[in-house]
């Protein structure tokens, strides 16, 4: 059990709450042509920053832990961040430093899955099967990890690869599929000679099969089952053919809804997942791997009709639950977070309430408190899930930020909270879409939920504390990396682009009832600069009284 907080005698407090606003996914564009958010009437926000220390903060690359400023922020990271107050090196970091030491491939868990399918054990010869995102957005993993591990299974006796693709189009270019499957097909080729077969056996859309998270529809694992594991979906005699086809008879999709396809030989799937084979799971991040991981893992699974169950031997690329372990194999050791701003707090006494909708539920909770599942402490926190709808984004923009609002200023009002910790999926969600008049939409429908908190805050004397976890709907065009000039379609129109950004997000402390605590006017900048997300623990611990740990990240006020 930690020892609690020590309090700060010259700080003189408030009557209300502090509350931490996640605006998920909303950043300072460098780009005045695709930044929705600075397009968008935000009258609410402005009128705060305009009376309010506020500053900008890093929430990318190595800020947030990952290899380098080239590397795109994102919400585990971002959350991680903010809630343990340091920067540890992350999923994207750790896998290649594994890869490139040969920790890896020294491991356990490679052992047994690569021993499973050379006739290492006594399930004899079997197939080798790689699932997960099919990029190199760096998010949720890397194709250069899932190269490294092909080339390494064939050095060591494997026979037989089958490759099930994700295709991405939101942590890259939306319609940049064949940019990675020509390449890759060009690889497989390479890699298969003297014995060696590799092949891309079956994919679809990331949004659309397997990869979703929080139990918000678990009908995408059931399709990716039975597209992965079976076989029984529409047949191709290519990942492109597929891709192509798609794209004809579905005019405008985007790669993260491409439809299901199994590439077949004389009307056979090439790579059915059978009792015998191994699968490994290749993407770092865990949220979209922990439910098709239970599919494979879960003996009383009842989320869908399985129909079968090969005996296979499963591994995640890392740990995804920590608290829960799974899965029971993993290839890479997740970092470990540890004293995090959750656990403080519930040792010293503070009544936390974290809420936010499905979509975001696992970040302020689970990732906020150092990927653990479960409380600190039941008496002292609440969480409180919003149901998402199962819907696309672009047709509800506004998404369930009302009902998080309602909640919320209920808890202000109710005075049973200290800090109170909340995420408007917004600006992440909407803006993956890609269609940018929902995304405009979506941040002045969350700019009328921050004039109403603004008012409870206000009522309650609190302190409210606006930040990001990274950015996206502020970038919402592609950019000529060298010219800046927007990328056009063969229309004319701009070229969506539906990743992450690169760009810095605000920090605003919204204090009502501030004098001279800070030394400091309104106004940008006037806050310490140069700071990432990770100072946001020091800073809210900061404004509900208490010294922050000696080794947080520094906090971007400066008080008496």
């Amino acid at each position: 059990m930690l020892e609690a907080l020590k309090k700060n005698p010259a700080w003189k407090g408030r009557q209300g709450p502090v509350v931490l606003v996640i605006m998920d996914g909303v950043g300072y564009g460098k780009y005045k042509e695709g930044d929705a958010v600075a397009d968008s009437k935000m009258y609410n926000l402005e009128a705060m920053k305009a009376r309010s220390p506020h500053t900008k903060l890093k929430a990318h690359g190595k800020a947030v832990g990952l290899p380098s400023d080239e590397d795109m922020g994102n919400s585990e990271v971002g959350h991680n961040a903010m809630g343990c107050g340091r920067v540890f090196n992350q999923g994207a970091a750790l896998v290649s430093t594994s890869i490139e030491t040969g920790a890896l491939f020294r491991g356990q868990a490679w052992k047994e899955v690569t021993a499973r399918v050379t006739g290492g054990s006594s399930k004899g010869e079997g197939a080798l099967h790689f699932l997960g995102l099919f990029s190199d957005g760096n998010v949720h993993s890397h194709l250069d990890h899932l190269k490294a591990m092909i080339v390494e299974a064939k050095n060591e006796g494997v026979s037989l690869v089958r490759v099930h693709v994700l295709f991405d189009g939101r942590d890259v270019g939306e319609t940049s599929a064949l940019e990675y499957l020509d390449p890759f097909e060009g690889f497989l080729k390479d890699q298969s000679s003297g014995g060696f077969d590799a092949q891309i056996a079956s994919g679809g859309g990331r949004m659309w099969i397997t990869m979703d998270r929080y139990g918000a529809d678990w009908s995408m694992v059931e399709r990716g089952w039975k597209t992965h594991v079976l076989g029984t979906v529409r047949q191709f005699a290519s990942a492109r053919e597929a891709v192509e086809t798609y794209r004809r008879e579905i005019p405008g999709i985007i790669d993260q809804d491409l439809k299901e396809f199994v590439v077949a030989r004389d009307g056979k799937p090439v790579g059915t997942i059978e009792d015998g084979d191994s699968v490994v799971y290749f993407n770092f991040r865990g949220d979209r791997a922990l439910e098709i991981t239970a599919a494979f893992e879960d003996e009383n699974f009842d989320k869908f009709d399985r129909v079968r169950r090969p005996d296979v031997c499963y591994a995640g690329m890392m740990e995804y639950d920590g608290d829960l372990h799974v899965p029971r194999r993993y290839l890479v050791s997740p970092p470990s977070i540890d004293r995090t701003m959750g656990e403080y707090l519930a040792a010293t006494g503070v009544r936390t309430l974290a809420i936010s909708e499905t979509q975001k539920y696992g970040h302020v909770t689970y990732f906020f408190n150092g990927n653990r599942t479960g409380k600190f402490d039941d008496k002292r926190e609440d969480y409180v899930e919003i149901k998402s709808d199962i819907i696309p984004f672009e047709q509800r923009p506004w998404m369930k930020c009302a009902e998080i609002t309602d909640q919320v200023i209920g808890a202000l009002g109710s005075g049973n909270y200290d800090f109170i910790r909340l995420n408007y999926p917004n600006g992440d969600m909407v803006g993956h879409t890609g269609i940018y008049q929902a995304v405009v939409c979506s941040m002045e429908a969350m700019d009328i939920q921050l004039g109403r908190l603004r008012k409870a805050v206000d009522e309650a004397g609190g302190i409210m504390v606006i930040t990001a976890d990274h950015g996206n709907s502020d970038d919402m065009f592609e950019h000529d990396k060298k010219t800046g000039a927007v990328s056009l379609k063969q229309d004319g129109s701009p070229k969506a682009k539906t990743s992450h950004s690169l760009n810095p997000v605000p920090c605003v402390i919204y204090d009502p009832r501030c004098q001279d605590e800070y030394p400091h006017s309104p106004g940008e900048g006037d806050l310490n600069g140069g700071l990432g997300i990770s100072s946001i623990a020091a800073t809210c611990i900061r404004l509900l009284g208490y010294v922050p740990p000696e080794d947080y990240d520094k906090a971007v006020i400066k008080m008496q």
